[in-house]
């Protein structure tokens, strides 16, 4: 069994083909370099066309297609929504993959979905029933495993836990509107604390001062231990982080909570500090029968989710015959 796996993200396609063992046979990434809209599905469509020629020629033979989206899969209406794709609020993806696909099926999840599938099938969550992926990068999502299936929601959006709301407007910093998780707990939200802080101090004279736009999430994590501006924003996303995280642990009372997205990486090192916060808020019996972890499978888990979603279609239709 091959199934040819994609991750569809803001800025770039990665793609892999895999057996039913998670053995990686052909893989690559593309940026996508400003595309958007139509030229975005085009660059998908002739990749898997020209890989399909590809493997046919070297009597390699596809049996299905997995897709991870960055952002919402409409299944009913076999559309998506990326956000970071224009043009893409009503997508038809699936559409146009399956009329190059022709009778291979053609599986899409959102990425969220995905990670958490990956994770529990080659990485961290192997062998659990409730865990979750708590994606941290542009944005925040949950990727929510609970009693062994995929928790959804009513219109597949389940797993926006960047909407939780943790403070007050104005209870962070100034008088900033903003109250979500990842307003300022996400790559994104890192960058606009660190720059609402630097606008409130006046007497700053640090090295992130004459940043402002240019600011990278990086430069923020490289200078915690020498800047103040730096330490105190990455000191208030790890308190958001804790408490965000320990909502989802008295709600869900997981097995593992797994940390992954571009912020894990760097944040790597706070999670003890991390683990402190959540012991603050969560549910107490929860608190203490959950691991927190780090994405065993990294900027990998998006193509073992989308081969793992595909390869558990295969089966369920083999299960049916």
């Amino acid at each position: 069994m091959l199934v040819l796996s994609l991750d569809l993200g803001g800025t770039k396609l990665a793609y892999t083909v895999m057996d039913e063992n998670g053995t990686q046979f052909h893989n690559g990434k593309i940026l996508l370099e400003g595309r958007q809209g139509t030229q975005v599905g085009r660059l998908i469509t002739e990749l898997i066309d020209s890989l399909l020629t590809e493997l046919s020629q070297a009597n390699k033979k596809i049996d299905a297609i997995g897709v991870s989206v960055a952002g919402i899969v409409w299944h009913v209406k076999k559309t998506v929504w990326v956000p970071k794709i224009n043009g893409w609020e009503n997508y038809p993806l699936q559409q146009e993959i399956e009329a190059v696909a022709g009778d291979i099926p053609v599986i899409l999840e959102s990425d969220r979905t995905c990670y958490i599938l990956g994770e529990r099938w080659k990485g961290a969550a192997q062998n659990c029933h409730n865990a979750i992926f708590l994606a941290v990068g542009t944005g925040i999502g949950a990727g929510i495993l609970v009693n062994g299936g995929v928790l959804k929601g009513t219109q597949d959006i389940g797993g926006a836990v960047g909407w939780m709301v943790l403070h007050k407007p104005n209870q962070i910093a100034g008088d900033s509107p903003t109250c979500f998780f990842e307003d300022y707990a996400s790559g994104t939200g890192l960058k606009a604390l660190a720059n609402l802080l630097i606008a409130n101090s006046p007497q700053y004279k640090g090295i992130l001062k004459e940043k402002k736009e240019s600011l990278r999430t990086i430069e923020i994590f490289e200078n915690f231990d020498t800047d103040e501006v730096a330490s105190k924003t990455l000191q208030i996303c790890i308190e958001l982080w804790g408490m965000g995280i320990a909502n989802l642990v008295s709600i869900f009372n997981p097995e593992k909570i797994i940390l992954g997205g571009g912020v894990f990486g760097p944040a790597t090192r706070f999670l003890p500090d991390i683990k402190a916060s959540v012991s603050k808020w969560a549910q107490p019996y929860s608190n203490r029968n959950y691991s927190l972890e780090i994405s065993a499978l990294g900027k990998d888990a998006g193509v073992y989710g989308a081969a793992y979603s595909a390869i558990r279609y295969l089966n369920s239709k083999k299960d049916v015959q």
